[in-house]
């Protein structure tokens, strides 16, 4: 095929700025060729570079003691958990791929980011995800929703990692753009953690796994456009996935990296070979002489710019010690995966990619990546008109319903509040045996980390109703929910990774969003002592609500990994014994801004954040750390969606339990029990143990009050039956599935 012409236009239709290609034409010498502007194309989109971002994300906390390996040094982030061990951790999105094509797009988003733990020679133990739905009474919705919890289950399950906590979310916002994010945590030995490095004159590039073709190309540059109705055109633009094909590869890695055969390896994600080949030479300050024709495919007519930009799964780059090809090549030999020499190493700053002995590319391998020559900007920012509408909402404009069982029976059957049983039971949570909240449910997923006194606590968190509200602020709760239900499960918070989607960034009221969750994950990491470990971006996130086109709610998701230094002091959320007392922890706020119940029973989307004192999180978590790890309470679960009524029916139904309390007379009874302000925690505590702990309480300088206590099986509120909890746990576990 010819070469295609180069010129302004086509440097447009492929996403590159005017000014772009002047800085390309300014790194060549010369006008790139079509092969050579492809490769700035998916490097320089927003996917690869973080070109609107990067100058924010440098903000962020990124030193702690824990840390290995700072933010963007490796593929994921790496902690010191003791006993010689390293956890590798990282949260991705899979946002565009799976709006239109939600099975292959969720289950490779699985699979690209347990390859990012596992090219660091750490054996992923877990994983987690973070969904956004739109109306779950839309047919698309549905589609949507059972394709994607399809694909993350098939895909994790037949690779054999348990899902261990997540979160969903439904709201119109993301109608036609869902989120997609999925999180996986592995452990490697100290000693042992692979660098995505290259380096060595002459050493061999290696590309295993999977053979190469035509999925995927460009799939870098269509996650950096807003979606459209005709985005489906771009399913080509999706990989397909085949996670027994991943099983072998993590065995085959593992294997590897017990030998001293590599100096680094890593992931073939967005834009392929051209990005494995880049990131790694920029890294090790070197380059690469790369032979596309020795690359294995598995279609015909793939063109060499395809070869190269192609996002086939199941591929990674190794660069392996000249000398060390015959261990290399057995071990792949032995699980029956491709392993082909496609170049080497040079001592230049150079990459150089040959067709059939033609030269068919010659770039500047820094000139690509981030931290490099890759473009950096800083957009326009302006507080939205939304912004101040908020904050004229009061409370006093909403009339009391007079009959509150019945907000509490609405609220139990909401998708976003009730049980997520339809979707996780898709999910194989017991492979590997590691996950310990299978049998102690807990605010976050407990994973025991085997011959060792240690377990891991994991969440992900985030309500973009409130970031929504308030950018700053609800992003600093995201990061407290985080801390606290780690903290709530008898874990210390140790880390963060992220994985931010917002709308368009050339929108300046969605660069203002971002630039204020940026600030706020600032205040409240460096807060709690978890440093950013790294993460992604997802822009151009967006959906049509009637005649107009609304990006989504700024959706920042934390990731967090907290450690339990003695994993027999879990703590379950499940209330234990008839007759214990339940106490809350925390102040109590007359406020019902931007909860489930404000939106939902009283149809007001307009509010905003509900109160949050960074402060007196911080104390309030320090207080429930105290109390669990002196045995003083049975049980623990803090207060987030839908208030303290869902709370303690959450913490009712695991064991088939009620509860007796009396509302508080400071503030009015739909806010005491709906609402959703922070800092707040509700405990049980045996009547043996109840005078010690309210000891203990009143010399602390944080609100606490006596709620009630445990019953065998009957919900009460104010002296009003609210019904038995065997009725409430069928509505709570069946309303997903009665929508569906």
């Amino acid at each position: 095929m010819a070469e295609m012409k180069v010129n302004q236009e086509t440097a447009k239709k492929l996403g590159i700025l005017p000014e772009e290609l002047e800085q390309i034409k300014k790194y060549l010498g010369r006008m790139p060729n079509f092969t050579e502007l492809s490769i700035y194309s998916v490097m320089w989109s927003e996917h690869a570079s973080y070109k609107n971002s990067i100058k924010l994300l440098k903000t962020l906390p990124r030193k702690g003691a824990r840390l290995l390996a700072e933010a963007g040094e490796e593929n994921a982030g790496l902690v010191d958990i003791g006993d010689g061990l390293a956890c590798a951790f990282k949260i991705e999105s899979h946002n565009h791929p799976s709006a239109v094509e939600p099975y292959q797009g969720a289950a490779t988003g699985v699979g690209g980011i347990n390859r990012d733990i596992f090219t660091m020679g750490a054996r992923p133990i877990a994983q987690l995800n973070s969904l956004r739905f739109g109306d779950l009474s839309l047919d698309r919705t549905k589609w949507l929703l059972k394709g994607i919890v399809k694909g993350i289950g098939n895909y994790g399950n037949a690779f054999g990692v348990p899902v261990v906590g997540g979160e969903i979310y439904f709201d119109e916002c993301y109608n036609a753009n869902p989120l997609v994010n999925a999180m996986s945590v592995g452990i490697v030995k100290k000693g042992k953690v692979i660098s995505a490095t290259s380096g060595g004159l002459g050493n061999p590039v290696y590309i295993v796994g999977s053979s190469t073709g035509k999925d995927g190309i460009h799939g870098a540059t269509f996650a950096s456009a807003d979606l459209h109705e005709n985005s489906a055109d771009d399913i080509p633009s999706v990989q397909v996935g085949d996670p027994f094909m991943e099983k072998l590869l993590l065995e085959a890695s593992l294997e590897l990296n017990e030998t001293d055969a590599i100096i680094g390896m890593q992931d073939m994600g967005a834009a392929g070979i051209i990005c494995s080949t880049s990131e790694m030479s920029a890294r090790g300050k070197c380059g690469m002489k790369i032979y596309l024709d020795k690359v294995p495919l598995r279609q015909k007519n793939i063109e060499a710019w395809e070869i190269l930009l192609s996002e086939s799964q199941e591929r990674m780059l190794v660069v392996v010690k000249k000398g060390q090809e015959k261990v290399v090549e057995k071990i792949f030999e032995k699980w029956d995966l491709h392993c082909a020499i496609i170049g080497e190493v040079i001592n230049e700053d150079r990459l150089y990619f040959y067709y059939h002995d033609k030269l068919v590319a010659d770039v500047p391998a820094d000139s690509l990546v981030l931290g490099g020559g890759a473009p950096v900007y800083e957009r326009e920012s302006k507080e939205p008109k939304y912004f101040k509408e908020l904050k004229k909402f009061k409370i006093s404009q909403i009339e009391e319903p007079e009959d509150l069982r019945a907000v509490a029976e609405m609220l139990t059957n909401e998708p976003t509040l009730a049980s997520k049983r339809w979707i996780y039971e898709q999910y194989d949570t017991m492979v590997g045996t590691k996950n310990m909240a299978t049998n102690v449910p807990s605010d976050a997923g407990i994973v025991n980390i085997k011959g060792s006194e240690k377990a891991l606590a994991l969440t992900v968190d985030c309500n973009s109703r409130y970031v929504f509200a308030d950018p700053e602020k609800g992003t600093a709760i995201a990061v407290a929910e985080a801390a606290r239900n780690i903290v709530c499960s008898g874990g210390t918070p140790v880390a963060i990774t992220n994985c931010l989607n917002f709308g368009n960034p050339y929108n300046p009221e969605v660069f203002w969003q971002f630039s204020g969750a940026i600030k706020g994950m600032s205040a409240a990491c460096i807060k709690f002592g978890t440093p950013v470990t790294g993460g992604n971006v997802s822009f151009y996130n967006q959906t049509s609500i009637g005649d107009t086109i609304e990006p989504i709610y700024p959706t920042p998701t934390i990731g967090m990994l907290g450690v339990l230094e003695d994993k027999n002091n879990v703590m379950s959320l499940a209330f234990q014994h008839k007759g214990d007392m339940i106490f809350l922890i925390g102040p109590v706020v007359e406020d019902i801004s931007s909860s489930e119940y404000l939106v939902k029973y009283h149809k007001i989307k307009k509010s905003p954040c509900p109160a949050f004192d960074l402060e007196m999180e911080y104390k309030v978590q320090q207080i429930v750390a105290y109390v669990i790890k002196n045995k003083m309470i049975s049980s623990a679960h803090d207060v987030s969606e839908g208030g303290i009524y869902t709370t303690l029916l959450e913490s009712a139904m695991p064991n088939d339990l009620g509860f007796d309390i009396t509302t508080s007379a400071e503030v009015r009874t739909d806010a005491f029990l709906f609402g959703e302000s922070q800092s707040r925690v509700v405990v049980s505590v045996t009547p043996a143990k109840e005078d010690a702990f309210i000891d203990f309480m009143m010399d602390q300088k944080v609100g606490f009050m006596a709620l009630g206590h445990v019953t065998k099986c009957e919900l009460r509120v104010d002296d009003v039956s609210y019904g038995f909890i065997r009725d409430h746990k069928k509505v709570y576990d069946t309303a997903i599935e009665k929508l569906i």
